[in-house]
């Protein structure tokens, strides 16, 4: 059998190390194969270069038997090349008929376009896919599932050529569990009809429950090829990350005794309802709950990002609500859920990126000293071990999960008394999750007061002392000591108490 794809000897340099080496690998049609590795691994060059976006030093590739012209996107378009990425490339204010259009464009109808007949085909495509919802809707209006549904849809379209691979670039990196499984389904329905898919994830639960193989890249290199069957989830991570991880348990007693820093009472916004509870000095309290429990806008209320009932105090003090800049001057950070929308600037230096939150440390009258924040800068990104550690590298050079470390540095480096942390590892690979939980543990360490909210169950066995659990908007339940068990907490948010689960 030709294979679907066939990528022989890959490597790419951007002015310095081989971000991609002599990678070699290949894919049947119908296969299933998981591309893990951390961010930086490679990954993403190597979808880029197949894409046309970069063109590499050495090597080729080959679909259906084909040769891939490389470094031209209209011939892996013509030889079946399909690609969803990350952020889905939607335009939310236009419906999922025009979003299907957007770069093949409409068929002409004598000057005009038959909309009932693109609806239809839209209807259709996603019928296909096991979906069914208004095709008029504004695609900003759709849930995170039909968004990807809607994305691969438009990926596989009919065209000149029918598609051959499917690359799927973390497509669940923002869906909750349920709908998560349902493109588990899709991408399933898609390898039977003999398209092969490419499906990059940091979930090895995924990698397990929907692929055939893996291959793993690690410092651009390909690692192993291999059959999921038989493989275990710590002999995987140890292949991603070349290391075993380090197993930390907390003393969930410890941080109680100290201070309370945090104090919430009565907390309201759109969804929570009286939500109250205090945060010690030391501490990490997670949040988890379903989507639509509230836990989604528990940290932007906080901060001020949204607008809020009740009362939010630091050591005592009132921060007032709508105030961003107020809670930050009272010691409060926070890191978004939304790194590229809300936190990160993509197109700045990381030392920008760093220093943006209260510039005026390294300024002495209208002078800045920029040897003094240099030293700074490189400071921190040594003790985050960002990579590369150059502070006037842009930040849209950088991995994900280096990113997520620049956006936690440009907190810890003015040492808050309160931190607070959205989906603090969403999107980063295996090895820059413990890098950041290190970095956490540390800063609680030093006495202040985390709060951690996360879908992430076994992210929050691991950070926290304790989970409060939230159901309806309203505090539910609460998770600690030996009690701390991700199943647990996993039951909690969807109505399993805890004397239940005794």
């Amino acid at each position: 059998m030709t294979p679907a794809l066939t990528v022989t000897n890959m490597s790419k340099s951007f002015a310095g190390p081989r971000v991609l080496d002599s990678v070699t690998l290949s894919i049947e049609p119908g296969e299933i194969r998981a591309l893990v590795g951390e961010n930086g691994s490679g990954k993403s060059t190597l979808i880029k270069i197949l894409a046309g976006f970069h063109v590499p030093d050495d090597g080729s590739a080959e679909i259906d038997g084909q040769p891939l012209h490389l470094g031209d996107g209209t011939s892996s378009e013509a030889l079946g090349l399909r690609f969803v990425h990350q952020d889905l490339g939607l335009v939310d204010n236009l419906d999922a008929v025009d979003n299907m259009a957007l770069g093949a464009g409409y068929p002409s109808f004598r000057g005009g376009i038959r909309w009932r007949q693109e609806r239809k085909r839209a209807r259709a495509a996603l019928t296909e896919l096991g979906y069914d919802f208004d095709v008029r809707r504004p695609v900003g209006t759709l849930a995170m599932s039909e968004r990807t549904a809607l994305a691969i849809a438009r990926a596989m379209a009919p065209r000149h050529t029918s598609a051959k691979v499917l690359i799927l670039d973390e497509p669940t990196a923002n869906l909750p569990a349920a709908e998560a499984q349902r493109l588990y389904k899709l991408a399933r329905r898609v390898a039977d009809s003999g398209i092969a898919v490419v499906f990059v994830s940091h979930h090895f639960d995924e990698v397990f429950e929907l692929a055939k193989s893996v291959t793993v890249l690690r410092d651009g290199k390909h690692v192993t090829t291999r059959p999921v069957a038989g493989l275990t989830e710590d002999e995987l991570i140890e292949l991603v990350i070349g290391r075993k991880l380090e197993v930390v348990e907390h003393d969930a007693k410890a941080a109680e005794r100290k201070a309370v820093v945090l104090e919430i009472t009565g907390l309201g916004s759109d969804v929570l309802n009286d939500v109250t509870f205090a945060v010690h000095a030391g501490e990490i309290v997670g949040v988890a709950g379903i989507t639509g429990s509230g836990r989604d806008e528990v940290a932007a209320a906080l901060f001020g990002g949204r607008d809020r009932a009740g009362e939010a105090k630091i050591n005592g003090k009132v921060v007032p609500k709508n105030r961003p800049d107020r809670a930050m001057a009272m010691g409060m950070g926070l890191v978004p859920a939304e790194r590229h929308a809300n936190a990160a600037f993509m197109t700045s230096t990381l030392r920008e990126n760093i220093t943006v939150v209260r510039p005026g440390i390294h300024w002495r009258g209208l002078i800045l000293r920029k040897g003094a924040e240099r030293s700074d800068v490189a400071n921190w990104l040594e003790r985050l071990d960002v990579r590369p550690r150059k502070s006037e590298f842009l930040m849209s050079d950088l991995s994900g999960g280096n990113q997520q470390k620049v956006v936690l540095a440009r907190w810890l480096r003015l040492e808050p008394k309160v931190l607070v942390l959205d989906e603090p590892t969403q999107g980063v690979d295996v090895g820059a999750k413990s890098d950041i939980h290190k970095l956490v543990d540390e800063a609680a360490a030093q006495g202040t007061a985390v709060l951690v909210a996360s879908t992430d169950h076994e992210e929050l066995v691991r950070l926290c002392h304790r989970v409060l659990i939230l159901r309806r908007g309203r505090i539910a339940d609460e998770v600690s000591g030996g009690r701390m068990d991700h199943d647990l907490i996993t039951a909690a948010t969807i109505g399993r108490d805890q004397a239940d689960a005794t």
